[in-house]
C-alpha cells in the first residue's frame, strides 16, 4: 500500500505536461502625443505656455484675507493636476520661499528622494526651483519662481490615484516636462 501511494505521487510529479517557463521581462508602454503648446492669458498678472492635453484654465480661486490666487491645470486623460499658487511679493519674498521648501520637505517622510534643480531666466526675470521628487510621494514635482520684487508662483504636481512610483511614473515624466516648459515660457506682466 506504502510502495503504490509513493507511485502514484511519482507518477503525478513527474508527468504534469510541459516545463514552467518564466515570463520575460517588459516594461510598461504608454505613449503619450507629442506635447503642442499655446500661450494661456490668466486672470493674474503673468502668462505662460500650456499643453493642449490640458483642459482649458477657468477656474481662479481667490483667497482674499492673503491675497492668494490660484489656478488648476487639469490633465484629466493623464489623472493628474498642476496646482500653481500665486502670491503678489509685498517685503514678503524670504516667507514665501521659506513656506515653498517647506511645502516640498513635507514629502520627505514618503519620498526616496529629492532631486533640486536651480532654475534662471535672466531674459524672462524668472528665478526659482524644481524639486524633482522620487518614491511613492504625494506629489511627484514641485517648483517656484519669482522675479524677486512683485511675482510669486509655486506649483505641485498631483495625480488622482494612491502613489505608487512605478505606476505613475510615465505619466510623471510627460508632466514634469510641461511643468518645466511652463518655467521656461513664463512671462511677468508690470
Amino acid at each position: 500500500m506504502r510502495y503504490s501511494a509513493l507511485l502514484s505521487f511519482a507518477f503525478l510529479f513527474f508527468s504534469c505536461g510541459d516545463e514552467p517557463l518564466p515570463k520575460p521581462k517588459a516594461e510598461l508602454r504608454l505613449e503619450y502625443p507629442v506635447p503642442e503648446y499655446q500661450r494661456v492669458i490668466t486672470p493674474l498678472p503673468f502668462s505662460f505656455e500650456k499643453n493642449k492635453l490640458a483642459k482649458p484654465i477657468t477656474k481662479v480661486k481667490i483667497d482674499e484675507a492673503s491675497t492668494t490666487y490660484g489656478l488648476d491645470v487639469d490633465y484629466p486623460s493623464l489623472k493628474g493636476t498642476i496646482y500653481l499658487t500665486y502670491r503678489p511679493v509685498n517685503n514678503n519674498l524670504t516667507s514665501l520661499l521659506r513656506d515653498a521648501q517647506n511645502l516640498t520637505q513635507k514629502h520627505v517622510t514618503k519620498a526616496d528622494e529629492i532631486v533640486e534643480q536651480i532654475y534662471e531666466n535672466k531674459e524672462a526675470n524668472a528665478f526659482g526651483m524644481f524639486y524633482e521628487v522620487g518614491g511613492n510621494a504625494a506629489s511627484q514635482s514641485q517648483f517656484y519662481l519669482t522675479d524677486s520684487t512683485k511675482h510669486f508662483l509655486n506649483g505641485s504636481l498631483y495625480f488622482y490615484a494612491k502613489p505608487n512610483f512605478d505606476s505613475l511614473y510615465p505619466a510623471a515624466v510627460y508632466l514634469k516636462n510641461d511643468i518645466r516648459h511652463l518655467m521656461e515660457s513664463i512671462q511677468w506682466e508690470e
